[in-house]
């Protein structure tokens, strides 16, 4: 299936607002970049660990992300939309967009993948690093993350 630039604009945006809601949910200056560079990881190698997946080839293969077709949003966030949650509430929204403009284009199955990738993004940020100097204590997954990704499982529904 082909999808419209701005398809792939709407796709691309869920896993990245979802990445900086988990990101956000607990913020410190190395351990956010630390985490950036996971969530970067998840996207980039997404291809490649969803290869039969028509939605992940077409928002996340080597060949889209290296074309600069795709063009995310950087979100509008407030401090009160972090510390109240309401950002992980608009994260999900943007998944809920990217599954509207998916559509019928792809099976039932491929959209459970699709959210599935998407959660694992959230997960890979949770885990990148811990309280601490430079990011390096444990637990990885500090309450406030693993409440974002409690919400985020749910919200996803899987």
């Amino acid at each position: 299936m082909t999808y419209t630039p701005e398809e792939l604009n709407t796709i691309a945006q869920a896993p990245m607002n979802i990445g900086m809601a988990v990101a956000m949910a607990d913020m410190g200056i190395i351990s956010t970049a630390i985490e950036a560079v996971a969530l970067t990881k998840e996207i980039v190698g997404a291809g490649k660990k969803y290869p039969t997946n028509s939605i992940v080839q077409a928002a996340f293969s080597e060949a889209v992300l290296g074309s600069g077709k795709i063009k995310t949003k950087k979100p509008d966030v407030k401090p009160e939309d972090i510390q109240s949650g309401a950002f992980v509430t608009q994260a999900i929204a943007t998944v809920d967009s990217a599954v509207a403009t998916i559509g019928t284009k792809a099976t039932p199955a491929e959209i459970t993948e699709f959210k599935q990738f998407i959660y694992a993004c959230a997960e890979a940020v949770a885990s990148a690093a811990g309280s601490g100097l430079f990011g390096s204590g444990d637990p990885k997954i500090s309450p406030t993350e693993a409440s974002a990704l409690t919400k985020i499982k749910a919200g996803l529904g899987i």
